[in-house]
């Protein structure tokens, strides 16, 4: 059996038809088949499963280990942003795709970081937008 398509707005991102930007997950599909898609297209790729996340400090915690952040991350919010603006930490590739799963309950509990952390991502997808190596978000809905 085939593996189900790649939905049409990632497709369309890592094809490089449409500039990388934030695009949902559809809710009961695997998170790990939007890594395997962005490998796949020759794109490097991370995975922040926030799953039980429920303050700040867990969040930037899991940012660390997931994103295997560089030990000069200060682990606030202006600290994730320019560990996502400068990635001389992550090596280059085609492009960069960050799967954000569980986010949920983070963002029921801490709605307010939930927004900061929605800005530094958009921020840093626009930072990277017209680069050769842009960086692209998906929100999943499932794990």
């Amino acid at each position: 059996m085939s593996p189900a398509p790649v939905p049409r707005p990632l497709a369309a991102v890592l094809e490089g038809n449409t500039p990388p930007g934030v695009v949902t997950w559809p809710a009961g599909r695997p998170a790990a088949d939007a890594l395997t898609a962005a490998r796949d297209a020759g794109w490097a790729g991370a995975l922040l499963d926030l799953d039980g996340v429920a303050d700040t400090s867990a969040f930037m915690e899991r940012c660390a280990e997931a994103l295997r952040l560089p030990s000069w991350f200060g682990r606030n919010w202006d600290a994730l942003a320019d560990c996502l603006t400068d990635l001389s930490w992550c090596p280059p590739t085609r492009g960069r795709l960050l799967v954000l799963s569980g986010w949920q309950g983070f963002a029921a509990a801490e709605p307010e970081e939930w927004r900061i952390a929605e800005g530094v991502v958009a921020d840093a997808v626009a930072y990277w937008r017209d680069t050769e190596t842009g960086l692209a978000v998906v929100l999943a809905r499932g794990r």
